[in-house]
């Protein structure tokens, strides 16, 4: 190999698509410009497809059997750009000095890879751009509705396996999927600023709760949803539904549902900020344990990337989400169970010290809503110390407890 050649990765081989926009523009599913892509790489081109707007829209697909790394900019350029060797070699300004390009293993789902880019543009502050590597989950492929069999790991664990497989450096993942039974090889070291924990009624007309009509249809796939729904309105006919974002709204533009119920988070980062929607206020609708968060999971094993990643923790968010999944851990719950959960910081300041508080509120539901059993408690809490992670979770199991005492664990059990 000549010393001026490109340095190249060996990855299983996969395709990727490109297209051109109008004009030439790029449109937002690029992974990476057809110029980009060494010659001697095999490549099919697909003929002109039309689109709904009349213009010719040019598809190529390559198959790869050798890649250079794709490496995101820290802007919200959707193209990728390849930076020769000599760029990957030298580190930006205020970097670690490794001179390593983490990649980011990442479901395929348009809010999913949103959340990747996040994460990317807070690591490239402090790295290398990382490396986003799309992976297909489950979840995302299997429509029928999560029941207790396949409820654990359905989103999560194809992009934990790429990271056992060294597919990945980095997995993103939405806190409210991840299981609360640590995998051994794996740590979460970051959790970012958490982003709002509210959920919606989206509905054509932007109809509130009370105004539905008797019997309307409401979609949605969380127990936990349907259950604070029932509770308040049980004339309502809650119904399963699964797919993205964009599925879920199709299905309620097409008629199957009067309306849908989404997280108020996954629609801010999606920027669908004309949807017509309802925010569910938290008396009504308490969000399920870790909603709205990002959980950042690396290998234990990796010291580079724990010590870059653990950078993006947030104490204040991360202490909020551990009480939250400490008290699903020990109610056993389960992301399917009908439990919700949502702790809060407050600040007092006066005295010689700033203080603050943790406090941590929790539900358990029928999933037909007529029975709902509530706790909360609260604690002192010093985020500038280590010791805030032991208050965090004595504050879970404290609440957890008193529900098992309200009689929790036989309505987890009979909604299983």
């Amino acid at each position: 190999m000549d010393a001026g050649a490109r340095q190249v990765q060996i990855h299983r081989p996969r395709v990727f698509e490109f297209a051109a926009g109008p004009m030439g523009s790029p449109i937002r599913h690029y992974i990476a410009r057809p110029e980009e892509l060494p010659k001697s790489d095999q490549a099919r081109y697909s003929k002109l497809r039309k689109t709904q707007t009349g213009g010719c829209r040019p598809t190529r697909r390559f198959l790869l059997t050798r890649t250079r790394p794709f490496i995101l900019p820290a802007s919200d350029q959707p193209s990728i750009s390849n930076p020769p060797p000599s760029e990957l070699a030298s580190d930006p300004p205020g970097g670690d000095g490794d001179g390593r390009v983490l990649r980011i293993a990442t479901r395929e789902s348009p809010l999913a890879l949103w959340q990747a880019r996040h994460v990317a543009g807070l690591l490239a502050e402090r790295t290398l751009p990382p490396q986003i590597v799309p992976m297909v989950s489950s979840g995302d492929v299997d429509m029928r509705p999560i029941d207790g069999k396949r409820s654990v790991g359905v989103f999560t664990k194809r992009i934990q396996q790429a990271l056992l497989e060294d597919e990945g450096d980095v997995a993103v993942h939405s806190m409210k999927d991840l299981p609360t039974e640590p995998h051994p090889r794996l740590r979460m070291v970051a959790s970012p600023a958490r982003e709002t924990v509210a959920d919606c009624l989206v509905s054509p007309s932007a109809t509130e709760l009370e105004d539905l009509p008797k019997a309307a249809r409401i979609g949605t796939g969380s127990r936990r949803r349907a259950a604070q729904l029932l509770k308040v309105r049980p004339d309502l006919e809650v119904l399963a539904i699964r797919g993205n974002v964009q599925t879920r709204l199709q299905k309620m533009q097409d008629g199957e549902y009067d309306a849908i119920i989404l997280a108020a988070a996954g629609i801010e980062r999606l920027e669908m900020q004309d949807l017509p929607r309802v925010e569910l206020p938290l008396d009504l609708m308490l969000p399920a344990p870790g909603q709205g968060a990002l959980a950042i999971e690396v290998r234990d094993d990796d010291s580079h990337a724990v010590a870059v990643v653990s950078q993006l923790n947030v104490p204040r968010s991360a202490a909020c989400t551990l009480a939250e999944r400490t008290l699903l851990s020990d109610l056993h719950g389960g992301c399917l169970a009908p439990i919700a959960a949502l702790g809060t910081v407050s600040d007092r300041s006066g005295g010689e010290q700033p203080s603050s508080t943790l406090h941590l509120t929790a539900r358990v539901l029928s999933t037909d809503g007529k029975t709902c059993l509530e706790s909360q408690a609260d604690t002192p809490i010093d985020l500038t110390f280590d010791g805030w992670q032991s208050a965090a979770i004595e504050l879970g199991r404290g609440v957890a407890a008193m529900l098992i005492e309200q009689g929790a664990k036989t309505l987890i059990e009979a909604g299983r």
